[in-house]
């Protein structure tokens, strides 16, 4: 992933040992007098909020809760031709590209423009434009392609890296502005290595038959793009490509390291920096970002080294062709329909199993609905909408009872004590929550944008996003700045700001819905709340304190019951093996992990806060309880082709939905509300169940 340059130093999750235990649930008995009606006004799915009809109540609870919650509709549901992955995320995000697609069009209906929708109507009508686009061809890259060729030397090389980002290529070392995780009121550089084509390291590294095939049918890509710019010898060329990017891959840690806060926290004044890292010309390499970077973050110390050991070590023509076939690559959605479909055929079909591509207009409404881009133009008119302030307020209520919840939590854990216990209830206390939209929106005062030039539209959008970084590097950090437009369907926690984030688009169905039982949306947007305040608590957000300065705030004795607690965790998810072979890597997907289960303790706990002492009741033969848990799973009904799934596996810090979905069985409540047993697949014994928040 490519650093934005303001870009927020966020944990992201998608909604993204022992303690107490969990609170036992009251038995309901499921009688006509304890059976209640739904809740007054329509919920959106079923009678209450959750869709039974997609459950497979064959499977049992305590077997395969995934299964059972979303079984039927999982094995009935044919995944659409231009997705790879589809389920609750998908169906809301479909349903905001809808959304996105009707302002657009309202917009380019109208001539009685303000500023900001005639760039939405000339940015649209330039991506939509394939006929000027198609008759273009490789030329709107052909100055880039120019200026790669009259490369003569390292230095040639390194003014490319630093203009990659403006460029859309790649790079071997990068740069992108974040926080100062030392002082969250500074920006500052952050440098780490990169650059590689496939999805990770692994990719190159693995000798299996699986990645063998990858290898070469990247391999064959990389001649095909080559072709497009008009180079000979292709073929030996690709395959000298492939070996460089393999040397980077092995230069570079695994992703479990480089979550490792303590490991890429490495600050160094600029003027010290080419004695620590010699052998590379950085003067010119920030010459090109115009960032003057007083003091800067050395993310990954070796492969740093390593990758300027390659700068110098490897053959420039190399070199030049990594940087020709980048280039294409990295603008090949924007130029013609030959080029992207060549990138398609690759990275759509072979590498993620996406049998066709997403409509021109679809791609068109996910490029504009970026923070780098028009999204938060379009997102003032999104929330103006269909983005209600009733729902902004719930939401902030239901975020107070969960920030209760935990803080009764934090007080009775039996494994902390109370000099960490005094830090944590101040990182709660400090815990700052955006809903829905900014209060100050994104101004695009000086953006350029015709109706005919998309690439150049492209290359002034990068151009206006990194003038502004610059402009803003020496000043105090903007705290009212988001990471997600309104209309993203996602949720963030920031650990410079300690803030947890909630666009518009997320508030919806089946994550929150005002109609819904209470249960729902505990279970639903609840753990999502709990979730992203997990963040703060989990391996590495944890790290930060309640002013989001990196630091350590637990004593020694804390914090190894803590870590006892989280290599459980590791240990259970390491489990998990959706694709023969490959596993989920529990300890890569530690934070998600902490944050799916300590979410669900916190949002179990502020549901039963919210009952009063009083019995839920029963709603179509289901308790509250029951109602909660499957809400949780519901969101994580998903569906993956086994490419994308791969994907996930080695490039994602996600566990796959469908194991997401299982995350109860460490709760007690669960297996008193499903009557889950040993013998269950599921069954786990007291001591085994991860409870940490």
């Amino acid at each position: 992933m490519k650093p934005s340059l303001l870009a927020v130093a966020l944990t992201a999750a998608f909604i993204s040992g022992c303690g107490t235990s969990e609170t036992q649930a009251p038995t309901v008995k499921q009688t006509a007098e304890a059976t209640a009606p739904a809740p007054a006004g329509k919920a959106e799915l079923g009678r209450f909020g959750i869709d039974l009809t997609a459950r497979n109540e064959a499977v049992k609870p305590g077997d395969d809760f995934f299964m059972y919650a979303s079984g039927t509709w999982y094995d009935n549901f044919v995944m659409p031709a231009d997705k790879t992955r589809y389920g609750a995320f998908s169906a809301l995000g479909e349903r905001s590209e809808e959304r996105v697609k009707e302002i657009i069009e309202d917009i380019t209906s109208r001539s009685d423009l303000n500023a900001e929708e005639q760039l939405i109507a000339d940015f649209y009508a330039a991506y939509m434009d394939t006929a000027t686009i198609n008759e273009q061809g490789i030329k709107p890259i052909q100055p880039m392609l120019d200026e790669i060729a009259k490369v003569a030397s390292t230095d040639d090389l390194t003014k490319l890296f630093g203009q990659a980002w403006i460029n859309g290529g790649a790079s071997p070392i990068y740069g992108g502005m974040w926080f100062n995780r030392l002082d969250p009121n500074e920006y500052q550089m952050s440098i780490g290595a990169g650059g590689i084509g496939l999805p990770d390291r692994s990719y190159y590294l693995e000798e299996s038959e699986r990645f063998a095939k990858i290898r070469e049918g990247y391999t064959a890509h990389i001649a095909t793009m080559l072709g497009f710019a008009g180079l000979d010898n292709t073929e030996e060329r690709a395959k000298a490509i492939v070996a460089l990017e393999t040397k980077m891959a092995e230069g570079q840690w695994p992703r479990e390291k480089r979550r490792n806060r303590d490991l890429t926290l490495n600050q160094i004044a600029r003027k010290d920096l080419a004695a620590e890292y010699p052998d590379f010309n950085w003067d010119l390499y920030f010459e090109q970002t115009g960032y003057k970077v007083p003091e800067l973050n050395m993310s990954q110390p070796e492969p740093i080294k390593a990758m300027i050991a390659l700068v110098n070590s490897e053959s420039v023509d190399t070199w030049k062709d990594y940087l020709t076939f980048h280039a294409i690559r990295g603008n090949a959605e924007f130029l013609s329909e030959d080029i992207y479909n060549a990138s398609f055929e690759f990275y759509g079909k072979q590498l993620s199993g996406q049998a066709e591509p997403r409509p021109r207009w679809k791609r068109a409404v996910e490029e504009m609905s970026g923070t780098q881009s028009l999204g938060f133009a379009i997102g003032k008119v999104y929330v103006a909408r269909y983005f209600p302030e009733s729902s902004k307020k719930q939401m902030a209520e239901l975020v107070e009872n969960l920030r209760t919840a935990l803080g009764e939590r934090i007080d009775n854990l039996d494994w902390m004590g109370e000099e960490t216990k005094v830090n944590a209830k101040a990182k709660l206390a400090a815990f700052n929550p955006k809903i829905g939209y900014p209060d100050v929106w994104q101004e695009f005062d000086g953006l350029k944008i015709s109706k005919d030039d998309l690439l150049g539209n492209i290359h002034n959008l990068r151009q206006f996003f990194r003038d502004d970084s610059v402009a803003k590097e020496l000043e105090k950090t903007d705290r009212n700045r988001w990471g997600m437009t309104p209309q993203t369907v996602n949720a963030y926690y920031n650990s410079s700001f300690n803030e947890i984030v909630f666009p518009a688009a997320i508030l919806q169905p089946p994550f929150f819905d005002p109609n819904a039982d209470p249960a729902v949306n505990y279970g639903g947007i609840g753990a999502v709340i709990g979730h992203e305040m997990g963040h703060g608590f989990d391996d590495q957000g944890s790290k930060s304190d309640a002013e989001g300065i990196q630091r350590n705030w637990w004593t020694d004795e804390d914090r190894a019951a803590f870590e006892k607690r989280t290599a459980m965790l590791v240990e259970q998810y390491n489990q998990y093996e959706p694709i023969p072979g490959n596993n989920v890597n529990g300890k890569n997907s530690l934070g998600e992990n902490i944050g799916d289960v300590g979410g669900i303790a916190m949002a179990y706990h502020a549901y039963r806060l919210s009952l009063n002492g009083k019995e839920a009741p029963v709603i179509d033969g289901l308790t509250g309880d029951q109602r909660f848990f499957l809400a949780w799973a519901q969101v994580w009904k998903e569906k993956r082709t086994e490419q994308s799934m791969l994907n996930q596996l080695r490039a994602g810090v996600h566990s796959p939905g469908r194991f997401r979905a299982l995350a109860p069985r460490n709760h007690d409540a669960w297996y008193k509300a499903f009557d889950v047993k040993p013998g269950d697949k599921l069954y786990l014994p007291e001591d085994q169940r991860v409870r940490i928040w």
